[in-house]
């Protein structure tokens, strides 16, 4: 037998002297062969090192037994999280991942989206991309429900479709973050406000303006600035921000990579943290307990997401043509540590 190719069911059927169907059935331990020739075939099979051709096997039964996960960006603790989340519950099952990173793209998005449905994926798990929240096109998800494949938003979603998502509560976080600061005897809060149109963003700078609001503190609009999530895109604003004639008291940042950029900006000011200059993040990443001070920030449960979202998607899968979509919101919950600690 030729060494440097793979053995196949008509290879052991020669062996054997019988039809490559008798070898199928042996090998998938059908009662209609004989027990010791079913061992035998199988013991044979072993041997040789055959596998099975599990592309061919999908098509014959018309599962594949692949998800696809697309998501932004896996360089942050919570997606990797999250991912960690979907595999505990489903690799179990039977179910391979494919990991599609989208670097914000709306055209690697809908080119990733494309490609899981041409492989018959059996459902995706999607966290919408920047740059599709800013085109405003949304007809590759379209698809996706057209081909009746179940597509679960984590994360990040868009609210005018139909389908079900497994998110967290940003906005109640968000409130109870600049509501501590508030207590701690902070009065000109800014914020680092990441990307415009984005779910997340919107729904933590939601929770920011309404908290001052609540506490007839300014929202003044000049403290106010974008970035988007990495830790570099904090530098400037921060700068900007310290340098004001009347510059703030306190920062809370759209997430921990943020708010530690305006940590490094406020030390390399001599500002004192938090005596002179209280910080709060968003994430709970790993990282964030480690600082110096270390910094208060908001957890965001990401594996439970994960976990949420694969029941999500095997209900679904389950269920008859009537199915009726879920939306889960998971509680954020307040951490507090030194950078926010004023007394």
């Amino acid at each position: 037998m030729n060494s440097s190719r793979p053995v196949t069911i008509k290879d052991i059927a020669k062996r054997f002297r019988c039809s490559p169907s008798t070898v199928s059935r042996a090998l998938n331990d059908h009662p209609a062969i004989n027990e010791d020739t079913r061992k035998n075939i199988q013991e044979y099979a072993r041997t040789v090192g055959y596998q099975r051709n599990e592309v061919s096997l999908s098509l014959l039964n018309k599962k594949t037994a692949t998800l696809g996960v697309v998501v932004p960006t896996i360089s942050n603790y919570y997606e990797t999280a999250v991912i960690e989340g979907l595999h505990n519950v489903l690799q179990p099952m039977g179910y391979t991942l494919n990991i599609c990173v989208t670097n914000e793209s709306y055209l690697l998005e809908k080119e990733y989206l494309s490609k899981l449905l041409s492989n018959r994926t059996e459902g995706i798990f999607l966290s919408v991309s920047q740059e599709t929240y800013d085109s405003g096109y949304y007809e590759h998800l379209e698809q996706v429900i057209q081909r009746k494949t179940p597509l679960i938003f984590i994360d990040r979603e868009y609210e005018d479709f139909e389908t079900s998502r497994a998110t967290v509560d940003d906005y109640h976080g968000a409130f109870a973050a600049v509501e501590h600061l508030v207590n701690m005897g902070y009065k000109q809060i800014a914020h680092l406000k990441g990307p415009n149109g984005l779910t997340v963003s919107e729904q933590r700078f939601k929770g920011y303006r309404d908290c001052l609001i609540k506490y007839g503190l300014p929202v003044r609009e000049e403290l106010i600035i974008n970035t988007n999530f990495k830790v570099e895109s904090a530098i400037l604003p921060a700068r900007r921000l310290l340098e004001m004639e009347t510059p703030p008291d306190a920062i809370f940042g759209v997430n921990d990579q943020v708010a530690i950029g305006a940590m490094r900006v406020a030390k390399d000011k001599g500002l004192r943290i938090p005596q002179d200059i209280g910080l709060v993040g968003f994430d709970n990443s790993p990282i964030s307990a480690y600082t110096f001070p270390s910094l208060t920030t908001v957890n965001r449960p990401g594996r439970k997401i994960g976990m949420e979202a694969s029941r999500l998607f095997l209900s679904q899968l389950n269920a008859s043509d009537d199915y009726t979509h879920e939306g889960i919101v998971l509680p954020s919950e307040l951490i507090i540590r030194e950078s926010s600690l004023r007394f």
